[in-house]
């Protein structure tokens, strides 16, 4: 029995969407990414890699845990570089994304013989949150004016599309790609590559993936070029939970529980996008807020449906606690860091990772 908190990575939850990237590859002709801004845990890579073809990144340190964890392809992508990280950022890389022309043309020279592309922001993206939206207006992220993207035309063969956010729609991944080709395919005949980015749910339960596959590989067909994807939620939904004990109960209007984590310091997108965790099953009669241990008043996971009364000692499993989650944990009121545990094919836990007051203290100075 380990001691809570940790996340449990179930790696037969996780096969089941490599499987479906895989599957993606065969039928499409389209590679694959992990968008390690997602999930970086690389104790599951040795897997991971099996069906996958390699990482993406957003920063120095994700090019460099990419090259050294990941076999395949390490794409570099950053929204700007600075010029005390560009020589590592590209002796780590295969291929070079710019965010703009501005940084393309600062780091040209010294991007000579690189595969080198650039981030093209088509103003139209899924998202529901304007903190999370590629398009939002004045958006940083990428050049959207094809004029002057033509200026820059003969020395990239790449471009990266980066619009889709938790988008499970099909027709609409299929109308944002026809607009993209109406605005820039006459740029796009002209490259060797194309990215369609990350946030397409392809791995979800009755996503139309045949559909899928043969749009792709007619895009592909039409303009001569190898498609990328960089599934980040889609290649690890649903495969880890957050396991949490009970650690006092209470009554305040509602029932209240509290347990050794917090949503600030170990799912700080329910705190950000204002979400509630998700628990399964969740149909019984007892009605409970589940509460973080910090501080902060709103650390609230969300409130809950049990089959019993909560009491001290009581194990908790929080649904999806990979996307975004492991990547942003913190050191909030030095609440203990969740361990990471492994459930491997055969069964067996593996505890891969454990935090002490050492990682702590030596987090600052």
């Amino acid at each position: 029995m380990l001691q809570t908190p940790y996340y449990l990575i179930d790696k037969a939850k996780l096969l089941k969407n490599l499987e479906k990237i895989a599957y993606v590859r065969e039928h499409s002709g389209a590679k694959s990414l992990l968008a390690l801004k997602c999930f970086a845990t690389w104790s599951v890579f040795d897997l991971m890699q099996e069906y996958m073809d390699g990482t993406t990144s957003s920063s120095l340190y994700e090019v460099k845990l990419g090259k050294q964890k990941f076999a395949g392809e390490t794409h570099a992508y950053s929204v700007a570089y600075a010029d005390n990280e560009i020589e590592d950022v590209l002796e780590n890389s295969d291929k070079i994304i710019f965010n703009t022309i501005g940084q393309f043309e600062r780091f040209k020279e010294a991007s000579q013989g690189k595969t080198r592309g650039l981030r093209v922001n088509p103003q139209v993206s899924t998202s529901e949150f304007i903190i999370a939206d590629p398009a939002r207006p004045f958006s940083r992220l990428g050049e959207w004016d094809p004029k002057r993207i033509e200026s820059v035309i003969d020395e990239i063969s790449g471009f990266m599309f980066h619009n889709n956010c938790e988008n499970n729609n099909f027709d609409r991944f299929d109308e944002m790609l026809t607009l993209i080709e109406e605005r820039f395919g006459h740029l796009i005949e002209k490259m060797q590559w194309i990215s369609l980015g990350g946030g397409i749910h392809f791995t979800g339960e009755g996503y139309p993936i045949d559909q899928f596959c043969a749009r792709l590989k007619a895009f592909s067909d039409k303009y001569g070029v190898q498609v990328y994807l960089e599934p980040g939620e889609a290649s690890i939904t649903k495969s880890t939970t957050l396991e949490v004990t009970v650690l006092d109960t209470l009554f305040n209007g509602k029932n209240l529980a509290i347990v050794d984590s917090s949503i600030e310091a170990h799912m700080l997108d329910l705190l950000i996008y204002r979400e509630s965790a998700r628990m399964s099953p969740c149909d019984g009669e007892h009605v409970y807020m589940i509460c973080g241990k910090s501080c902060l008043a709103g650390d609230i996971f969300g409130e809950f449906k049990f089959n019993h009364e909560l009491k001290v000692g009581d194990r908790i499993s929080i649904e999806d606690a990979a996307g975004y989650t492991m990547v942003k944990k913190n050191w909030f009121n030095g609440v203990k860091m969740p361990s990471i545990a492994v459930k491997q094919l055969d069964g067996t836990i593996e505890l891969v990772r454990e935090f002490d007051y050492d990682d702590f203290m030596h987090n600052l100075s």
